[in-house]
This record gives C-alpha cells, sequence and structure tokens, in this order.
C-alpha cells in the first residue's frame, strides 16, 4: 500500500464506508473500532485522520494495537462492527 499513515488511515477508512453503505449502514452507526497500527509512533497521524471521520459527540469505542506482521508497506488497518439501519 502507497502513502503514508494518513494517506492509508484516510483511505482504509474510506474503503470501510464504502463496506458500510453496501450493507445500507454507514460510518454513524459504527459502535466498535479495532486500529491496528505497524507502529506506535503513527497514533497521532492516525488518529488526526480517523477524527475526520468519526467526529461526532459520540464516537464509537475503539481499540488500538500495535502489530508485527504486515502486508508490505501497509501501516494500518482497521476493523469495525456497526449497526445494520
Amino acid at each position: 500500500m502507497e502513502g503514508g499513515i494518513q494517506e492509508q488511515t484516510r483511505q482504509v477508512l474510506r474503503n470501510l464506508q464504502a463496506v458500510l453503505a453496501a450493507g445500507e449502514s454507514g460510518l454513524d452507526r459504527v459502535v466498535k473500532v479495532t486500529v491496528f497500527l505497524s507502529d506506535w509512533k503513527h497514533f497521532k497521524e492516525m488518529n488526526d485522520v480517523y477524527a475526520e471521520f468519526f467526529d461526532s459527540g459520540h464516537p464509537p469505542a475503539r481499540s488500538t494495537i500495535q502489530g508485527h506482521r504486515w502486508p508490505e508497506g501497509s501501516l494500518v488497518a482497521i476493523e469495525a462492527i456497526a449497526l445494520a439501519k
């Protein structure tokens, strides 16, 4: 995956939006997120982009985990649990 942590986070969240929309849901229906980072040093930059997508007064619960085995070039992965509409 190309780009830095902010670009990759933005793309991952756009992909998540598309998957949720296909399932007739959306980011506003997300109740739990798990963020997987390749390195903790990326947390602040990832979090800045994350806040662009989850800017409501009640963001979903979130866990952030640092991983060690990644596809080459990947800095972030995100999974989410959302309610159906």
